[in-house]
């Protein structure tokens, strides 16, 4: 994997990330390595964070267009600044990884997002809860399992499925509210390896994920080189070593340990996606809100496994991790085409989701992406469709219809108020809203007898060539009169 180097000219060898195997810097297209006052203020964020985090060691990087741009590291692991190879014990970003798997199963057809998980499993406390639910935390199920404080103990502690459920593991009304539960998690891992014969779960996911991505060093269990973890003393610089268990049962919840170039990896297929791995559009249904808000008014929710949170206009989507010595957040940034992620070996001190997200402002601020050239549409244009491009009317607001790839259309306002969407083809000549209020409904274009196009449908909602015309198909007709001075 590439790696840029981070190193500050002013202050030789700081922040910077050892290169494995003498990996040399490339850059593959015009502008992907940052400039130098970029670079700076990432190592300072870095630094920075290490420092008033009081963190044994850290480290970042930024994916953009695919590839890493830039990485760096404070501190030290077993004495020596930390490469991007060194494993980093990674929480609750496990829980990513974790829906890849569930939404391969549905993409295969194994199971339903809204079938009950009582379908497939015994003695679970929700039995009515569906798939999506869990995923997106809606089960209403308790955030932690039974017994004593499962990160921090030996998964040997609970053997058995029903060892995870104590008297009041349903805290709440299936639906009815987003509660986080490490617990559901642990019921997703059961059910991949249900639904995989028998598979454990942790196998299926080297198998089916991550030998694909080349992600080798993402692992169960730690492998030298990792970091250990540490609590650090509150009122004194001094820290204690944690344990690291194997956590069991409890696994699929947060037990991944990884490396930033395995990261780096991940988040390039966050980005890009790999059809070998998942299919484009349930990639696309992780990223977006289990219950998705009408509007933009929202600051922060959860897909099916991954956070999603809006930061300065622009919507993040990845996910956060903590266990026992260790701290993990990487984000994505779709209209950047940029990711970024930091690691710590230390149980609190660092806002580390603040951190990684503060380096995708500071790409972005200072390096806005630079758009791909634009094309022309593939091949011919369907002259039928090109007909139904240019300017409609829902009642007086102006809206346009724009052709896009693969037959799909683009509704646009020409007021700077209304609601837009885009469409994708159907085979049955209608198109399906993929994005906004218009999300699944249906848009069709109504044909007089002779086939020409006399108005748009769009659920219930008529577009006509012109605002409110007298003889159009409008809803409640239109007065006869027509538009008048008054």
């Amino acid at each position: 994997m590439t790696v840029v180097e981070s190193t500050d000219a002013q202050e030789p060898g700081v922040g910077a990330v050892v290169p494995r195997d003498g990996v040399v810097v490339e850059v593959a297209e015009d502008h992907a390595e940052l400039l130098p006052q970029t670079r700076r203020g990432l190592v300072r964020r870095l630094a920075v964070a290490q420092s008033e985090g009081r963190a044994p060691s850290m480290m970042g990087a930024v994916v953009r267009g695919g590839r890493v741009v830039w990485a760096g590291a404070r501190g030290a692991v077993d004495g020596e600044v930390p490469h991007g190879d060194v494993q980093y014990r990674i929480g609750s970003l496990t829980k990513n990884f974790v829906a890849v798997l569930v939404l391969r199963l549905r993409d295969e057809g194994l199971l339903g997002l809204d079938d009950p998980i009582g379908a497939y499993l015994q003695d679970v406390p929700v039995p009515e809860a569906t798939v999506a639910q869990l995923l997106a935390h809606g089960a209403g199920l308790a955030a932690e399992s039974r017994g004593p404080w499962w990160e921090r103990t030996d998964g040997g502690l609970r053997p058995e499925p029903t060892d995870l459920f104590g008297e009041r593991s349903r805290l709440h009304p299936v639906g009815r509210r987003h509660h986080y539960s490490n617990l559901g998690y642990a019921v997703l891992g059961a059910l991949v390896e249900r639904l995989r014969g028998g598979t454990p779960w942790g196998e299926v996911l080297r198998r089916e994920v991550l030998e694909p991505l080349g992600m080798a060093r993402t692992t169960l269990l730690p492998g030298a080189p990792h970091a250990e973890g540490w609590a650090v003393h509150p009122w004194a610089d001094a820290v204690l070593p944690e344990p690291a268990h194997d956590t069991g049962l409890m696994g699929p919840a947060g037990q991944l340990w990884s490396t930033a170039e395995d990261l780096c990896r991940w988040a390039a297929f966050l980005l890009r996606g790999d059809e070998r791995v998942l299919s484009g559009a349930s990639l696309a249904e992780m990223q977006e809100p289990a219950v998705p808000p009408e509007g933009d008014s929202w600051d922060g929710g959860y897909g099916l496994g991954t956070q999603l949170v809006r930061r300065r206009g622009r919507l993040l989507a990845g996910h956060t991790g903590s266990m026992p010595g260790f701290l993990a957040a990487l984000w994505i940034d779709r209209g950047q085409d940029t990711a970024a992620l930091a690691l710590a070996n230390c149980t609190s001190g660092v806002p580390i989701s603040m951190v990684a997200a503060d380096f995708l402002e500071i790409v972005a601020s200072q390096e806005p992406r630079i758009p791909e050239p634009w094309r022309p549409l593939p091949g011919p244009v369907d002259e039928e469709l090109l007909a139904l491009t240019g300017p409609w009317y829902w009642g007086a607001n102006p809206f346009a219809l724009r052709l896009m790839d693969g037959r799909g259309l683009e509704l646009i306002t020409l007021s700077g108020g209304g609601r837009t969407s885009r469409f994708r083809a159907e085979e049955d000549g209608t198109w399906t809203g993929l994005d906004g209020y218009y999300a699944g409904e249906t848009l069709r274009a109504q044909r007089a007898p002779d086939g020409t196009v006399t108005h748009l449908d769009l659920g219930s909602f008529v577009f006509t060539r012109g605002p409110y015309e007298p003889a159009g198909p409008v809803p409640g007709g239109v007065d006869p009169e027509g538009w008048r001075g008054v």
